[in-house]
């Protein structure tokens, strides 16, 4: 089963709601990038009338997540993934369509590779940046993820 856009925003109704009231939703994804959007509205705003920091993350953590998650049903393997580490700045009001991209496919398929080979777990630092409709960037984010061959 591939995992589509359509496929990531049904999940993200029953397993990460809040994303979904806050508008998080998969643009595209392919095997090598995941493109995600939420738009800044009254429910995602903080009280400076931008996005709140959470929804950018949340919207970050899925570019790279949703790559992971598909990487790891391709292999074929039991593989167990977690985010052991973040890290984030913010340069810009989030205002308006902000979207986010991780563009890392190659390095998650070398982690994996290499997890599969050694049956060691292997940690990957994947970045996502967010976007604005001007083209400006508002926050860049790194999540580190381990992967580990489950017995």
């Amino acid at each position: 089963m591939t995992i589509t856009p359509r496929k990531l925003n049904a999940f993200l109704i029953f397993k990460l709601p809040a994303a979904y009231f806050c508008g998080v939703r998969t643009k595209s994804i392919n095997d090598t990038t995941c493109v995600v959007s939420v738009k800044h509205r009254w429910i995602n705003q903080n009280p400076f009338n931008s996005m709140f920091w959470a929804v950018q993350g949340m919207a970050a953590e899925l570019t790279t997540g949703a790559l992971v998650m598909s990487k790891a049903k391709a292999s074929g393997k039991r593989i167990s993934i977690l985010v052991a580490a973040n890290n984030a700045s913010f340069t810009k009001k989030a205002t308006g369509r902000i979207t986010f991209t991780c563009h890392q496919g190659e390095a998650i398929d070398l982690a994996i590779k290499k997890a599969i080979e050694t049956g060691e777990g292997q940690t990957v630092t994947l970045n996502s940046k967010g976007i604005n409709k001007e083209g400006i960037q508002v926050s860049d984010f790194n999540f580190e993820w381990t992967l580990k061959l489950r017995s």
